[in-house]
């Protein structure tokens, strides 16, 4: 069901060797490139008429307006099950409580009597978010890209989720964004929506369209239509990252529970055929265990054979055999795990150590799944082994930051002689010019 990887034996080789020991799922996102780009095109050409027609050649539905109307947002949510609202209502809160403390404050620093520099953070003007819609629909992710950008101070907040088949003749719901999106989005208070999927929605959100206004940037998970619209946009709009597959590391020693860890990578695996679920371990009888329990309790789950079987059994997932915790955790950096659970006797020192990974779950008690949706922690995160140089969405996502420097003549022309030198030293007279134009053509003495 899973294979093993043995790193047993031997001193681990360095760096980009050690990623290529360790199973990844195969995403070709430069591939899909191609294939997006004259969808981007035409968006951006005929605007909502391409958008109704995509939507009738990629899910199959007819639209007669791509923005969700208001009452349709209302109705969702007066139609919402208590219980899932209490719940998304309880993870908002959460979120907000962690995103709240991430919002930076302007500083000014004194460079010197006179001379200033202030950094002050500046929202986005305006954002597209984007909600997964297809093999499962994620209100989550609802939350956890609004949540941010609200904290942010952002004042402009579009969402775009893919439009859902009528489930009956007549459905009222047919051709709009899952009824538990557009409740999240309703709990929110965000009221431009619309049904718009994959690579799609990122062109309308680029370019803008007759209804809706182009953003500044794009965030949310999706699948690789979506990253490679992402990349194709990349530098007209700001992204978040081009999200891969979902992916599940656990370092895992003796101590550790195999039924709290065969739960945990069939929790990921039931994400998508190419989810990846790694067990690094230096515990064989661990990894047998674990190999023991994926069998029943896959058996007793849903979407067995379309997503967690192939996803287990994929090139994306193993158990990797390590010598030592110690060697785990190399393994594990280099890995750079989207998810990384640490179920070991000493999880949070381990977990202190740790330099790549989207995000870090600690010991037992801190499943992935908590993270998803009610950690408070957001669950947007780098895959593909991108921790190791980008983090996950978080309020300074949403922020720039803009020095603002403010000097008096006398601090100017303390430094006058530096910059010229500087300037001459790099054969940019004029730069040094500018400082000399303002005194005269000489340069002060310091």
């Amino acid at each position: 069901m899973i294979s093993r990887i043995d790193l047993r034996g031997a001193a681990l080789p360095e760096g980009g060797a050690l990623r290529d020991l360790l199973p990844r799922a195969e995403f070709d996102v430069e591939a899909a490139l191609e294939k997006v780009r004259p969808i981007c095109e035409d968006v951006h050409h005929r605007g909502t008429a391409a958008l109704i027609e995509y939507a009738q050649k990629f899910d199959g539905v007819t639209l007669e307006q791509v923005r969700v109307p208001a009452e349709a947002l209302k109705t969702a949510l007066d139609e919402l099950d208590p219980a899932v609202r209490a719940a998304l209502e309880e993870s908002i809160r959460r979120a907000r409580i962690v995103h709240r403390e991430q919002r930076r404050t302007e500083h000014t620093t004194q460079v010197v009597p006179g001379g200033t520099v202030t950094e002050k953070w500046v929202p986005v003007e305006r954002v597209g978010l984007y909600a997964p819609g297809g093999r499962s629909v994620y209100p989550s992710s609802v939350v956890m890209n609004v949540v941010p950008a609200q904290e942010a101070g952002v004042e402009s907040i579009a969402l775009a989720s893919p439009p859902q088949k009528p489930a009956f003749e007549g459905d009222p719901a047919g051709g709009l964004p899952h009824p538990t999106i557009l409740a999240a989005c309703a709990l929110l208070g965000v009221d431009e929506v619309y049904a718009a999927g994959g690579a799609v929605a990122v062109a309308m959100f680029a370019y803008g369209t007759e209804d809706c206004l182009p953003v500044n940037m794009v965030t949310g998970p999706g699948n690789i239509w979506v990253a490679a619209a992402k990349r194709y946009f990349t530098g007209r709009i700001g992204i978040d990252t081009e999200a891969g597959p979902t992916e599940i590391a656990v370092l895992a020693d003796s101590t550790a529970d195999p039924v709290h860890v065969a739960a945990d990578l069939i929790s990921q695996a039931e994400h998508d055929p190419l989810a990846a679920a790694v067990l690094v371990t230096d515990s064989a009888e661990l990894a047998e265990a674990v190999e023991r329990e994926l069998r029943p309790q896959v058996a007793a789950t849903k979407h067995v054979e379309d997503r967690i079987k192939p996803a287990l059994a994929g090139k994306q997932s193993a158990i990797v055999l390590v010598d030592s915790l110690e060697d785990g955790l190399k393994v594990v950096d280099a890995y750079g795990a989207e998810h990384l659970e640490i179920q070991t006797a000493d999880a949070a020192a381990l977990a202190a150590r740790v330099r790549n990974a989207g995000a870090i779950f600690v010991g037992p008690w801190a499943p992935v799944s908590l993270g998803d949706y009610c950690a408070g922690s957001n669950h947007v995160l780098p895959t593909g082994g991108c921790a190791c140089h980008s983090s996950g969405l978080s309020v300074q996502s949403f922020l720039r930051g803009i020095h603002i420097v403010d000097y008096t003549r006398d601090a100017l022309a303390e430094v006058t002689h530096h910059v010229v030198t500087l300037a001459e030293a790099e054969d940019l007279p004029a730069h040094g010019a500018a400082l000399k134009a303002r005194f005269g053509w000489k340069v002060p003495t310091p």
